[in-house]
């Protein structure tokens, strides 16, 4: 491993940077994982009764810690391969490669089940439609139309992207307030119906709900004013943690847990319940909005700049580096990224609900491993490269308690994952040993790029 000193640092063709604050801001609140809020919470529900209220809010609240305590990096090192670039400066080459691959893959896999809960909720507005035919219909269809938008250029998409999450917040801060008035207290007892065993099931459906947040690291390198992503990172955590928070409590208190399931998205049974059919309505365009945001900057922003960022270290195929000369967007990952999303749509097609849950606790077990590494290097930055972090001028506040607070966090996730789900937990250890392999034969032995 290079001293970290005498590591070059990494030299990239810069996209255009067009991304102001509320641009930022949006992509971290809209890349919170649409179809874990809106309909994994369903299952959530399911495993930890009215408990899951307060399970969502502590994943959230570990996201948000983990994406504050990266801030010291993401203003001191931008990039579009963002953890992948941290982590291979402080712990190796096969560590940065592990976060890259894993951190977008992720994202394919999110946006095969976010494409599925799209389509589902579309087919809500259609009820004479054949649900089974146009889920994957619509989700491939949307799909396509916001990896469109991804190829006209980052602000093109970030502007859909912010007009997106402001009707979404809006519709979600009203439902949430209004919600109060009509609450049953007899809907949250008992509180913990399956016990702790219940609530440690729930935390990996809340971690998968929240864990696209910290897509907007990515976004350093496209930033008008780098200073503008920690605030972000703060405001977005802020926001979602709050508004989803608020809501969760008004679903519990309006509709009776037992009732609730991942067929429906739950906030649009509550707003039914309460309001009547238009309010249900509503709610289920704000759902889509959801998982539209997750998409657009999640699965086909996000992973497009960290193939783009490999591909010029010589850890992907060349044509994942291409940049568009006018739009300045790599073309070819988003193209690549939206065939393997729409195989992910169509796999679900075998059995959505089982796909849809396994798939998701692949990524949280995959990320949470990431995350960790993450934070490891965070602390490992401010201690050997105190020159840079002064340049940056952004400290990660109670350092190092929050990247510690955050290491234990995400820790337990992992702890919950092994507990309650060890069969996605045995998929991932084995994927990951051929991905080493793989990375051993094949990645570590080409030469390395100049300038890289």
């Amino acid at each position: 491993m290079l001293n970290v000193n005498e590591q070059p640092k990494i030299k990239e063709v810069v996209p255009l940077r067009n991304m102001g604050f509320w641009a930022l801001w949006a992509v971290g609140v809209g890349a919170v994982v649409g179809d874990g809020i809106f309909l994994l919470l369903g299952e959530g529900i399911q495993v930890a009764g009215p408990s899951s209220v307060l399970v969502f809010a502590i994943a959230g609240i570990i996201q948000g810690v983990v994406m504050i305590s990266l801030a010291e990096l993401a203003v001191g090192m931008p990039s579009a391969g963002a953890m992948s670039v941290w982590i291979e400066r402080f712990l190796g080459g096969w560590w940065g490669y592990f976060a890259g691959f894993g951190f977008t893959a992720g994202w394919i896999i999110a946006g095969g089940s976010t494409g599925i809960a799209i389509g589902r909720l579309t087919c809500w507005f259609f009820p004479m439609l054949d649900p089974e035919f146009w889920t994957v219909a619509f989700g491939i269809i949307f799909l396509s139309i916001f990896a469109g938008l991804n190829l006209m250029g980052a602000a093109i998409a970030a502007r859909t992207q912010l007009l997106f999450v402001a009707i979404l917040i809006g519709v979600m801060v009203i439902f949430g307030i209004a919600s109060m008035k009509d609450m049953n207290p007899d809907n949250f007892s008992p509180f913990m119906p399956y016990g702790v065993a219940g609530c440690m099931a729930a935390l990996p459906l809340g971690t998968y709900a929240y864990q696209g947040a910290v897509t907007l690291t990515t976004a350093g390198a496209e930033c008008k004013n780098v200073k503008d992503l920690p605030k972000a990172l703060v405001w977005s955590s802020i926001t979602f943690i709050a508004v989803y928070t608020l809501c969760m409590i008004g679903v519990i208190g309006s509709v009776p847990w037992q009732t609730i399931s991942m067929s429906v998205s739950p906030f649009t049974l509550a707003a039914e319940s309460i309001f009547g059919y238009a309010a249900g309505f509503i709610m289920n365009i704000a759902a889509w909005l959801a998982a539209a945001t997750c998409i657009i900057m999640g699965t086909l922003y996000a992973s497009s700049r960290v193939f783009y960022h490999m591909a010029k270290i010589g850890q992907m195929p060349k044509l994942f580096g291409y940049l568009n000369p006018k739009t300045k967007t790599p073309t070819y990952g988003i193209i690549v990224i939206w065939a393997l999303s729409v195989g992910m749509i169509l796999l679900g097609t075998i059995n959505a609900d089982l796909v849809f849950i396994t798939l998701s606790n692949q990524i949280v077990i995959t990320y949470a491993v990431i995350w960790i590494l993450a934070l490891i290097a965070a602390i490992m930055y401010r201690r050997r490269c105190p020159d840079e972090v002064k340049a940056g001028n952004f400290k990660v506040p109670l350092f190092p308690v929050l990247p510690v607070i955050g290491i234990i966090g995400v820790a337990c996730v992992l702890y919950a994952c092994m507990a309650h789900y060890i069969s996605s937990f045995l998929i991932t250890v084995a994927w990951v040993l051929l991905l080493a392999f793989y990375y051993k034969t094949v990645v570590s032995k080409r030469p390395r790029p100049e300038n890289s």
